[in-house]
């Protein structure tokens, strides 16, 4: 069965970081496009970031751009997200999600595989 595992979550003070990993048994990375996604209470799954996969294009979206950077490496498994200068609006459950497609997609329903998710909590 495939399974994502994400790890890394935590809570911290505004303008800390954290490194969240995404991993993975019963299959391998390396043929799977990543993307990272987030949902906060009382609102919808929102797309964070993706990455392709040969790891050399990566996509954000507007609210993290130049403080979140996801990267990959297809020797190990996982799949990472260093998250800098976190925010309280930062704040969610953060999911990892895997399609079997070569390019990069902000789609939430053209992922096929999903974590069960880690927490991520920015507050003083």
């Amino acid at each position: 069965q495939l399974q994502l595992v994400e790890s890394g979550g935590g809570l911290v003070q505004p303008g800390d970081s954290l490194r969240l990993s995404c991993d993975a048994s019963g299959f391998s990375m390396n043929y799977y496009q990543i993307g990272w996604f987030r949902q906060a209470p009382g609102k919808a799954r929102e797309w964070v970031s993706c990455i392709d996969i040969s790891g050399g294009m990566a996509m954000y979206a507007d609210a993290v751009k130049g403080r979140f950077t996801i990267s990959r490496d297809n020797i190990k498994n996982p799949v990472s997200l260093q998250m800098n200068s976190l925010k309280p609006e930062d704040t969610a459950i953060y999911y990892c999600a895997a399609r079997a497609f070569v390019g990069c997609s902000a789609n939430v329903s053209t992922y096929r595989y999903w974590g069960q998710g880690t927490q991520v909590t920015v507050s003083s």
